[in-house]
């Protein structure tokens, strides 16, 4: 019997997804879904020819460069690939692969979750019942803003930006964007394109963010640019903590120049910036845009068929990141 490709899995996969890996790859599995250090890594990758990766796990040139010589190709479960070092990997010969679009209506629907509540104050009515303070209603009981004729504003109009615009029409609201390269008329479907941010901030009463992190978006929304969109505007992150300087949202909040921020992604995360905890205008989640089992398993099976072209078919990768 011909020996199967050994991948080591560094985290707990949604089941059909390990199901699917363990049929057609030697398999080791991380079951307890424990982080494992750089020494355990490095120890379980013995022999192995491949990793599948998430983004919660920091593969850095260190952790590279300390991968047996057998290491053909990390797959990342994910999108996003800043985790990694590509150079280091490509120095070592290492594919390294993503898992795009897949992520598009899952993660355009947290957005629109977030916007709808941070916009509703779901998080304050919330709280208010479940510390029982909820005394009925009253005719200026957390009033919020209406979505209906407001103009959302999206910085990265890539698949996702364009999913929630499209779920932002259906809600009567009016789209404007920025995008490094404009859309077709087609894609834009009456959408507004601005050639900068700056531009773009204060016309944008709702501001959702697509964007990757990159060395130019790095606190991207500092305080200068904050301060240029409207009076009581609604921020929305669904792409990556590090695109917000989190000192300048906060005094945003604090001070009601903002009237409400909707995150699912943070600078650091799994660490949290506490003082979020305390704001009553944040309405906050624990990076859940690709949280469903439909998406998770295609983000699996979108690695597993990067892994077995690689290992299997011994062709390129469809899904190969560069540096």
């Amino acid at each position: 019997m011909t020996k199967r490709p050994v991948v080591v899995a560094t985290r707990h996969f949604p089941e059909a997804v390990e199901q699917r890996l363990q049929s057609m790859f030697d398999a080791r599995l991380n079951p307890e879904d424990r982080a494992l250090s750089h020494d355990e890594l490095v120890a379980r990758a013995q022999g192995a020819d491949g990793l599948m990766v998430a983004a919660t796990g920091k593969v850095d040139a260190d952790l590279i460069h300390r991968l047996p010589a057998s290491i053909r190709i990390i797959a990342t479960f994910s999108v996003g690939y800043e985790h990694i070092d590509i150079a280091a990997a490509e120095q070592r010969g290492i594919l390294v692969t993503n898992t795009p679009d897949v992520l598009t209506d899952a993660t355009a629907e947290i957005a629109l979750l977030l916007l709808l509540a941070a916009a509703r104050r779901a998080h304050e009515g919330a709280a208010m019942l479940r510390q029982d303070q909820w005394t009925g209603w009253t005719p200026t009981q957390l009033m919020g803003i209406g979505l209906t004729g407001k103009r959302l504003g999206i910085v990265g109009m890539g698949r996702i930006g364009q999913a929630l615009a499209e779920r932002a029409r259906a809600n009567g609201m009016e789209i404007h964007y920025y995008n490094r390269t404009r859309l077709s008329p087609e894609q834009e479907k009456g959408a507004i394109h601005y050639a900068t941010v700056e531009a773009l901030l204060p016309q944008a009463q709702f501001l959702s963010l697509h964007c990757p992190l990159t060395p130019q978006t790095v606190k991207l929304m500092d305080a200068r640019r904050l301060a240029l969109l409207p009076e009581g505007a609604v921020l929305i992150n669904t792409a990556r903590g590090g695109i917000v300087d989190d000192e300048a949202l906060i005094a945003a909040l604090k001070s009601r120049r903002l009237a409400a921020a909707g995150l699912d992604v943070f600078d650091g995360e799994p660490k949290v910036d506490k003082r979020y905890f305390a704001i009553e205008n944040a309405f906050i989640l624990p990076h859940m845009g690709s949280a469903t089992i439909e998406t998770r398993n295609a983000m699996g099976f979108r690695a597993i068929e990067n892994l077995q072209a690689v290992l299997i078919d011994g062709k390129a990768p469809p899904h190969r990141v560069k540096a």
